[in-house]
C-alpha cells in the first residue's frame, strides 16, 4: 500500500465534509486525493491502485474472460498511458504486468504480452480527447450489459442514481468491436464532457477480414502489440450483435473506478424497479427532483466523493492479499 500520507485539511463546508455528516473539526483524517512531492512518487501510487482495481472487480464479478480494460495517464510521460494485458485474469493483475504504451500504440515496457486492439483504440481515443481525464474503466458487467440493451441512461430514482445526474451519456450507435480508429472517435465524441458512457448493443455487418491469415488464429496486429481475432474469409458477411457495456472515467483510477461500481449497481437498480412496476401495475416511480439531484451529485458525486468511496474497497482487498499485487 502506498506509504503518501495526504496532509490536506477539508474544511467543514466542503461537499465531501457534509456528506460524511462530520459538523465538528476532527482529527480523523477522510481519504482525501493525496499529492505528491515527484511525479515518480504519484505514479508508483496510481500504478498501485490500478492494479488493486482490477483485484476488487475481479471479487466484484466484473471479469469475463479477456475482456475489460483500465488505462491510467502516466504522471510521468502525460502522452503515454498505462492499460491492462490482453487476456489476463483481474484476480491475478499485479504492478509488474501493466503495460505503458503511447498514443500509437508502441509499447514503452519490456513485456511478453499483447495489449487488446479494441481495448487500445477505445481508451487512446478517450485519453486523447479529454486531457482532464486520467483514468478510464472499461467492462461487460452483467447488470451494465442488460441495462445497456435499452439505450437509456438511468433515472433519478434515489440518492445513488444523482451521482449520475448529468454526467452520464448513451451512445446508441456503437459500431460493434471496435478495430477502427473512428469508432474509437465516435465513442469519446459521445462521451462528450462527461465522466460515464453506456454503450447499447448494436446489429453490425462484419468487415471483410485482412487478406491473410486464411484461418482463425492469433495474430499480431500493428507493430506487434495488439491481438486481434481474425474471423475465416467464409464468415465475412456474417452478422452478428456485440455485447454492450459501461464506461467510466475520472481524474483517478479511484473515481474512474468507483463511478464503475457506482453505475452497476444503479443499473441493477433500475432493472429492479422495471421488473417491480410492470407486475405491480400500482406501483409508480418518484423521481429526485433536478434541483435536489444536483446538489447531491455534487456532494456525494464529486472527483474527491468518490475518490472516498474507492479507497475503503482498496484498503480490504490490498488486506485480504497482503498487498500482492503491488509487486
Amino acid at each position: 500500500m502506498s506509504t503518501v500520507k495526504t496532509t490536506t485539511t477539508i474544511q467543514t463546508t466542503t461537499p465531501v465534509r457534509s456528506v460524511s455528516g462530520s459538523i465538528k473539526p476532527s482529527n480523523h483524517t477522510l481519504h482525501d486525493i493525496p499529492t505528491f512531492e515527484s511525479k515518480e512518487q504519484e505514479q508508483k501510487w496510481a500504478k498501485n491502485h490500478m492494479a488493486g482495481a482490477f483485484r476488487i472487480f475481479a471479487k466484484l464479478g466484473f471479469a469475463d474472460g479477456a475482456s475489460g480494460h483500465i488505462s491510467l495517464r502516466d504522471p510521468v510521460k502525460s502522452d503515454c498511458f498505462w492499460i491492462n494485458p490482453y487476456a489476463n485474469h483481474f484476480a491475478c493483475i499485479t504492478v509488474a504486468d501493466l503495460i505503458l504504451v503511447n498514443h500509437n500504440g508502441a509499447p514503452l515496457t519490456a513485456t511478453e504480452h499483447k495489449v487488446n486492439a479494441a481495448g487500445f483504440i477505445i481508451h487512446s481515443s478517450i485519453h486523447r480527447a479529454r486531457p482532464d481525464l486520467n483514468a478510464v474503466c472499461h467492462m461487460h458487467s452483467p447488470y451494465g450489459r442488460a441495462w445497456s440493451t435499452f439505450g437509456k441512461g438511468i433515472e433519478m430514482l434515489n440518492q445513488d442514481s444523482c451521482m449520475f445526474y448529468d454526467d452520464l451519456a448513451v451512445y446508441e450507435g456503437f459500431g460493434g468491436i471496435v478495430l477502427a480508429k473512428e469508432e474509437g472517435e465516435n465513442i469519446s465524441r459521445a462521451l462528450g464532457n462527461k465522466n460515464n458512457l453506456i454503450l447499447q448493443n448494436h446489429r453490425v455487418q462484419s468487415p471483410p477480414p485482412p487478406p491473410a491469415p486464411r484461418r482463425c488464429d492469433w495474430v499480431d496486429y500493428e507493430q506487434k502489440a495488439f491481438a486481434v481475432r481474425i474471423m475465416p474469409e467464409k464468415m465475412s458477411n456474417l452478422v452478428y450483435t456485440h455485447i454492450c457495456r459501461l464506461i467510466t472515467a475520472g481524474q483517478t483510477v479511484g473515481e474512474a473506478a468507483a463511478f464503475f461500481i457506482a453505475l452497476e449497481r444503479a443499473c441493477q437498480t433500475q432493472l429492479l424497479v422495471e421488473h417491480a412496476v410492470i407486475h405491480a401495475p400500482g406501483l409508480q416511480k418518484k423521481y429526485v427532483g433536478d434541483e435536489e439531484a444536483a446538489y447531491t451529485k455534487k456532494a456525494s458525486g464529486s472527483p474527491a466523493a468518490m475518490y472516498m468511496q474507492f479507497v475503503p474497497e482498496y484498503e480490504l482487498i490490498f488486506k485480504e492479499t497482503k498487498g500482492e499485487f503491488c509487486q
